[in-house]
């Protein structure tokens, strides 16, 4: 049986396809990582990239109520991501222009994950105060 391959879908959050592709990137220089770093350091970057992009995933399709959640839990795991990368860059393990090239991205990343958690505060908070209520 020859079934035909129809790729899937691109996401439709462009902050999901821009850590992934930031990831794509990490995941190139990760493989010019000294040994030593490699297997710690550098697994340790790999997986918050993974877990991240887990919790903006399940972001995208959590109610409201719990969308907040994920997004925080994500915000937290790209600070600690962007800091592990510092670590690996003060150790010398990724070279300065692939650092400042893989930071960019997951800054402006970080901005608009702020943006869009304040934005689902405000969904939240504003239905109460549309009524009347307080």
């Amino acid at each position: 049986m020859n079934i035909p391959f129809t790729p899937p879908p691109k996401t439709p959050v462009p902050i999901l396809q821009d850590l992934i592709s930031a990831y794509k990137l990490w995941h190139e220089y990760a493989k010019n990582l000294p040994q030593g770093s490699r297997y710690t350091l550098g697994t340790r970057i790999t997986n918050l990239f993974v877990e991240t992009v887990e919790l903006l995933f399940c972001a995208t399709y959590a109610i409201k109520e719990q969308k907040l959640a994920y997004l925080r839990q994500a915000a937290i795991k790209l600070d600690l991501l962007k800091f592990l990368l510092q670590v690996a860059w003060e150790l010398k393990d990724i070279k300065t222009n692939n650092y400042a090239t893989l930071f960019e991205p997951l800054a402006e990343i970080g901005r608009k994950l702020g943006g869009w958690i304040r934005r689902v505060e405000s969904e939240i908070k504003t239905p109460a105060t549309m009524d009347g209520r307080k």
